[in-house]
């Protein structure tokens, strides 16, 4: 019987960019095969490939012993190939039930299956513990809750290969077993996955086998149960890595504290903040877990300005804020790294030197006093940060929409980094970063801890919690817990906590 997929010589180029090169493999029903590398080594570009997004320059792609046409992605869906993607492409104006049933039926029908889609989608979200509102419009919705919808529509589908890009990077680690177990109860009838992760742990749990990409070429396959994660890790970047270790020192007084901070639910932000008190010292790393629509949203934005508070104050080095605006933020030496990089972190459309100067527009050594921005000047400062944070690209005059999401992750970090900021809220900043670029962007993170700095690391990822947080707060239903140290805590209690278990509000 033929392979559920075969993928035979595949080669793609943009320019003189090699995105992939002679890649060749096999999915068979019942397996999970993980595709492994590090940002820019082409794991995206051979999904798109494979779904119909992108026209191969060289080889094919045959689903059931039936090669598909390229470019096509309705002969994709056709296969039954579904595909998660890394970033959304959701319709922000619609419900979860209509964003569902979106493409799944002609658009001459009068009016949408709604009540036996509304009945499967719950069925579905039950399966998955993937739980969500299906009345809930999409601009309402955190990126956890979006990447839940996504992942809901592609099973809704009954596809027999499913392809997923980081489909666990705003998940509980809950979630993500609860998931896990659903996928194999799939394998089991005969279903085939592509799991594309740069969390090993997660590699590691729930595949079969093994391929590492490295520059768009394949250097390795393997069985999992033959693999350990320095292996794996050794094989991605080309070399031994290290993560960084967080070490005790010094603290000095807060930088930034909340007094009271209260929010009103509004279409653009998808919960409240109920009498938030917290202070954040220069020197400390604090931690804020939660399950994903608990108000760590929320609460990052109104430490950045971008949301004014109803109720209490923000005060920044001793002065109550005023003025709440992104700008009057940065000026305070206030930085912001978003959950939603494609839609908070960068202009799209924009190239990737505008987008690395974007924060620059009261810099007179790159725009003038009359406002004329100084190209050069601008572009020799993008080169440098992107050459000091790895970041790939094909030219600095590309759309930064093209990059890769874990090289526009490291174009925002390198961005604001360059500014050397005093307070620093970085939401899931190593979110799709493979594990060279995770152990930097945590250099970082303490090095700016180091210089008294006072950091602010909003994550659903616990283990990184663990390894970098001072102190740690737990969000749940818009209310934050009490700020306790980071000792002898482990990751099941932290989860029962984001669950509501044992939670005392501050």
């Amino acid at each position: 019987m033929a392979p559920l997929l075969e993928v035979i010589n595949i080669g793609k180029s943009f320019g003189s960019l090699v995105a992939n090169r002679n890649i060749t493999f096999t999915v068979n029903s019942g397996e999970v095969l993980a595709i492994l590398g590090e940002n820019g080594a082409g794991k995206t570009t051979l999904m798109n490939i494979i779904f119909g997004h992108y026209l191969a320059d060289e080889g094919v792609v045959k689903c059931a012993g039936r090669e598909l046409r390229g470019g096509d992605p309705r002969a994709a869906i056709e296969a039954g190939i579904g595909m998660v993607h890394q970033h959304f492409t959701l319709a922000e104006n619609l419900t979860v039930l209509e964003n569902t049933l979106v493409g799944t039926q002609s658009l001459w029908k009068p009016t949408l299956s709604s009540a036996e889609a509304r009945q499967k989608l719950v069925a579905l979200t039950d399966q998955f513990g993937l739980y969500i509102n299906p009345d809930a419009y999409v601009h309402q919705m955190s990126v956890g809750e979006k990447q839940r919808l996504e992942i809901l529509k592609t099973l809704f589908n009954d596809c027999r290969l499913v392809i997923l890009d980081e489909p666990t990077a705003s998940l509980t680690p809950q979630e993500a077993s609860g998931l896990f177990a659903s996928i194999r109860k799939m394998v089991s009838s005969g279903l085939g996955v592509i799991l594309i992760s740069h969390k090993l742990n997660e590699i590691m749990q729930v595949s079969d086998r093994i391929i590492v990409l490295r520059s768009g070429e394949t250097v390795g396959t393997l069985k999992t149960a033959d693999a350990s994660k320095r292996q794996l890790g050794e094989m991605i970047v080309g070399q031994k890595i290290m993560r960084p270790v967080r070490r005790s020192s010094r603290m000095f007084d807060p930088k930034i504290r909340l007094q009271d901070i209260c929010t009103r639910k509004t279409n653009l932000q998808s919960s409240m903040l109920k009498n938030i008190n917290l202070a954040v010292r220069g020197g400390e790393i604090m931690g804020v877990v939660g399950v994903a629509g608990n108000g760590q949203q929320s609460l990052a934005k109104v430490m950045t300005g971008h949301i004014k508070p109803t109720n209490g104050n923000v005060i920044i080095k001793g002065v109550i804020a005023l003025e709440y605006t992104p700008m009057a933020f940065m000026e305070l030496g206030v930085a912001y790294i978003p959950e939603d990089r494609t839609n908070d972190g960068v202009v799209g459309d924009m190239s990737v030197w505008e987008n690395a100067v974007l924060t620059e527009t009261k810099n007179t050594d790159l725009v003038s006093s009359t406002k004329i921005v100084r190209t050069l000047q601008c572009r020799s400062a993008a080169e440098g940060i992107c050459s000091v944070n790895d970041v790939r690209f094909q030219s600095i005059n590309q759309p930064a929409r093209s990059l890769s999401g874990g090289n526009i992750q490291k174009l925002l970090i390198g961005r604001w980094f360059a500014r050397s900021p005093e307070i620093i809220v970085a939401c899931q900043p190593s979110r799709g970063l493979d594990e060279g670029a995770i152990s930097a962007v945590h250099q970082s993170l303490l090095a700016a801890r180091g210089s008294g700095a006072a950091v602010v690391l909003i994550s659903e990822d616990l283990e990184e919690i663990l390894a970098l947080s001072d102190s740690i707060i737990v969000m749940y239903d818009g209310y934050a817990s009490a700020p306790f140290e980071n000792n002898d805590v482990d990751i099941t209690s932290l989860g029962m906590r984001m669950a509501g278990e044992g939670f005392d509000a501050f």
